[in-house]
């Protein structure tokens, strides 16, 4: 306290003046306790020494039982790590032979997409090279059967085989429906429509109505041999005809039957005697026995005609018709009926047997060309 001043609290002068009386009288004081206490100090500091080695040697126990704990524990930790390890190694060398089995298994996988995929594509390869074979083998059909249908038109002189053709063609491309060829098949269309506005030569009927007319020669009358006709009109028979007439009509009756026998007489008489124009005097100067050869003549001209219109040389046809026309014309008698119905027979042969230019289908055989290099 402030007060209460002990000898550490004073300077050093102050103790150093009073030191003498006061070292005397503390010396003086303690020296009878001084061994006691000393004693009680060692046997203090030997138990606290025992303390602390006791305390010391717990500790170490104490430290080498939680070394020893620690030691057990790192051993099994070690174990469980190793097996652990272990069995992670044998987990990972799994995985690696289920990675190596996966990587083969893709690879395998790969392998066969790539395979199919280079089948798929020579597939649609050869899809491709077949409806291009096809459509190619149509088209050298089509071709190879205008070009036959022009020639047989050539030969024949008849645009049937070249229509017949162009038909069959554009109805086999239409079954196609390829849109590539959609420009054959409008040129089969204009040239089918050329073809068929050309008006068609009918032969079947020329050679009828030539048959016809060779047919009826030997029947047709000359102008020097004339047919007989019959009366024109003959006098109606009255009723009274073969029945006795009344009283008092002998006179009528007997003027009507004079009436009718003058005119059958008449009739008779005309048909014996004919006057006649005649433009070309040959006609009359054909002799019965030349009359025979004059109509196997104008038969042999029509059979010609026939022949040539079946070849198909109109122009030799339409020349024998003209002189068939003109012998009946000339030594035949044009008054009769079927010397008429003959002449008109043969001039419509000679009117309709004429050269048919059948159309060259050019578009059609152009567009196919085309088709055939792919443009």
């Amino acid at each position: 306290m402030i007060g209460n001043v002990t000898a550490e609290d004073k300077p050093a002068s102050v103790l150093s003046a009073a030191s003498p009386p006061a070292e005397a009288v503390a010396s003086a004081a303690l020296a009878p306790a001084a061994a006691p206490v000393a004693g009680n100090g060692w046997w203090i500091a030997l138990g606290l020494a025992g303390v602390v080695s006791v305390a010391a040697i717990t500790l170490a126990l104490l430290g080498q039982q939680r070394i020893k704990s620690l030691e057990q524990e790192l051993v099994r930790r070690q174990q469980d790590s190793q097996g652990q390890a272990i069995e992670a190694h044998a987990m990972a060398k799994q995985a690696q032979e289920a990675a190596r089995a996966a990587e083969s298994k893709v690879g395998l996988l790969e392998a066969r997409v790539a395979e199919t995929v280079l089948q798929r594509s020579q597939l649609e390869d050869l899809i491709q090279q077949l409806s291009r074979s096809r459509d190619e083998n149509v088209l050298a059909d089509v071709d190879a059967a205008v070009r036959v249908a022009v020639q047989q038109s050539a030969i024949t002189g008849s645009a049937e085989p070249l229509v017949s053709a162009l038909r069959q063609a554009e109805e086999r491309l239409a079954r196609m429906n390829q849109p590539r060829l959609e420009r054959v098949r409008r040129s089969l269309a204009r040239d089918l429509d050329r073809v068929r506005a050309v008006a068609l030569t009918d032969l079947a009927s020329l050679t009828i109505k030539i048959d016809e007319a060779v047919r009826t020669v030997d029947e047709l009358p000359l102008v020097s041999q004339p047919e007989r006709r019959a009366a024109a009109a003959r006098p109606a028979a009255s009723a009274s005809d073969g029945a006795a007439p009344g009283p008092g009509a002998w006179l009528p009756w007997l003027q009507e039957r004079w009436a009718a026998i003058g005119s059958r007489i008449w009739v008779e008489v005309r048909s014996l005697v004919r006057v006649t124009q005649i433009d070309k005097p040959e006609a009359m100067l054909v002799a019965p026995d030349q009359a025979w050869f004059l109509r196997e003549n104008l038969k042999l001209r029509l059979l010609n005609a026939r022949l040539s219109l079946l070849s198909r040389q109109f122009d030799i046809a339409q020349a024998d018709l003209r002189e068939a026309q003109a012998v009946l014309e000339r030594y035949f008698d044009r008054n009769a009926r079927r010397v008429a119905l003959t002449i008109d027979l043969v001039r419509q042969v000679t009117g309709q047997s004429r050269q048919l230019n059948v159309p060259r289908p050019d578009e059609t055989l152009a567009a196919l060309a085309a088709a055939q290099a792919g443009r």
